[in-house]
């Protein structure tokens, strides 16, 4: 029934920022209302509580993996605030991302005013409310468990043997802070290597543009770095896994503007994962509202495209971005599980209006790709033909849910639900955007059929 998976990561929103008030979601705790929970302020010795924030334009808060233990704190959910403060203390007077440098935004969340396509999508198909980012980490390793289910360090190519688990520093692109300017080494085995085997086709789709996230994954402000299907980057990482390289798939790995026209021509690989550019990712400094148009683009092509009736769209934000979240995630693992992002299913078949509350990580994504096309082959190094070290085999997690919970394959299928790309919300603060910029054009590149 299911025969297009498409990937939709963007960047750095815990669930509470953007769904925290969605009704019958684990949203927040409320007293009389209003929201009950109050995060330490250690610069006023008070506590702040989460707020309505309307601002396009948001600065967030450090997340690698220091950052998230210490927001975490043992599972009281109470270190957004400081841990944001102290990232604070590295910014440069000017920087957008620090404009209020001692009043961080962390405790800040948007309405359904400010994001309607988000909500709409939420309301029409599928709201999952306990999917975690699969490691407790910053975007390199998040993207490299998208793919993979596990970031490493390798030491020799082709020698899967050689990795190293590394859910903070993996191999680094040569733009990153702390690598040794050498393109890293990704030897492990990667869901990319068990489609080829069965002839499954896929695509992997970049915006092009700067790279979302910071060289340093703790910083709050960064000098931009260009990226682009033929640059191999943090969201980016499938050309330099060995796997890629030895099949000759290197040409699966394409520019944005091939996902339109594959979408309105109806010739969707089986598996689509596609990558926003800063400009379009929601990744702070980045507008909330160019991210949401943008992703409407790409769900509006599929669904006005041949395909729109076999595919299954999953929308995910690959970390919390230092937002705040008040679910304690559950532990699979030393890698994770990661802070709790906002995830949405959307398909004819996505039961309508149904709020998934399983446990959930990307790790169901490669789960349900596995089912739906590989005869529930894993990234299992025991079966895989490459064996590595990896800690185990996320997929069969207990803990784990199964997406086909948010499917009826029994009922009639939905119609698509076509939004407005430019929708009216109450979002503050947004800039002015140029031509080259205009997300309805296409992030960076324009939209052959808009």
């Amino acid at each position: 029934m299911i025969r297009h998976v498409v990937i939709v990561l963007q960047e750095n929103r815990s669930f509470d920022s953007y769904f925290g008030t969605y009704p019958g979601a684990d949203g927040f705790p409320t007293v009389g209302g209003q929201p009950g929970t109050c995060v330490p302020d250690p610069l006023t010795s008070k506590c702040v509580r989460p707020y309505a924030d309307h601002s396009d334009v948001n600065q967030g808060g450090p997340h690698n993996l220091v950052n998230a233990r210490a927001d975490i704190d043992g599972g009281k959910m109470d270190g957004f605030q400081a841990q944001a403060e102290k990232g604070n203390l590295s910014c440069t007077p000017a920087a957008p991302a620090c404009t209020n440098a001692l009043a961080p935004d962390v405790m800040g969340y948007h309405t359904a005013s400010d994001i309607p396509n988000y909500w709409t999508y939420a309301r029409d198909f599928v709201l999952q409310d306990h999917m975690f980012e699969p490691n407790a980490s910053w975007s390199l390793p998040a993207h490299l468990f998208e793919v993979s289910q596990w970031s490493a360090r390798c030491s020799q190519h082709n020698d899967p043997s050689s990795c190293t688990n590394a859910p903070q520093s993996p191999g680094l692109p040569p733009d990153q802070s702390g690598s040794d300017g050498t393109n890293p080494i990704y030897a492990w085995t990667d869901i990319t290597y068990l489609l080829h085997k069965r002839g499954i086709s896929w695509g992997y789709y970049v915006v092009e543009g700067a790279e979302p996230d910071c060289e340093n994954d703790a910083a709050m402000t960064c000098a931009p770095v260009h990226q682009g299907s033929k640059t191999p980057g943090i969201f980016n990482p499938l050309p330099y896994f060995d796997t890629v390289k030895n099949d000759g798939q290197l040409g699966n790995i394409q520019s944005v503007n091939r996902f339109y026209l594959a979408a309105k021509a109806g010739l969707l690989p089986a598996v689509s994962w596609v990558a926003p550019s800063a400009e379009v990712s929601e990744h702070p400094p980045s507008p909330i509202s160019f991210g949401q148009s943008y992703v409407t683009s790409l769900i509006n092509a599929v669904m006005t495209g041949p395909d729109w009736s076999s595919t299954a769209i999953f929308l995910a934000w690959d970390d919390w971005g230092g937002f705040y979240d008040h679910v304690m995630p559950p532990a699979v693992d030393e890698n994770g599980f990661g802070l709790r992002v906002p995830g949405i299913v959307i398909s004819p078949y996505a039961r309508r209006g149904f709020v998934d509350h399983q446990v959930l990580s990307f790790d169901a994504y490669d789960k349900f790709i596995e089912d739906d096309f590989l005869d529930g082959q894993r990234l299992d190094p025991a079966t895989d033909g490459r064996p590595d070290p990896r800690l185990d085999v996320r997929e069969n997690a207990s803990v784990l849910g199964n997406l086909v919970r948010d499917f009826d394959f029994n009922q009639a299928p939905l119609h698509s639900v076509i939004l407005p790309v430019h929708p009216t919300t109450t979002l503050t603060g947004t800039p002015h955007t140029s031509a080259s910029l205009d997300p309805a054009v296409a992030a960076s590149e324009r939209d052959p059929f808009g």
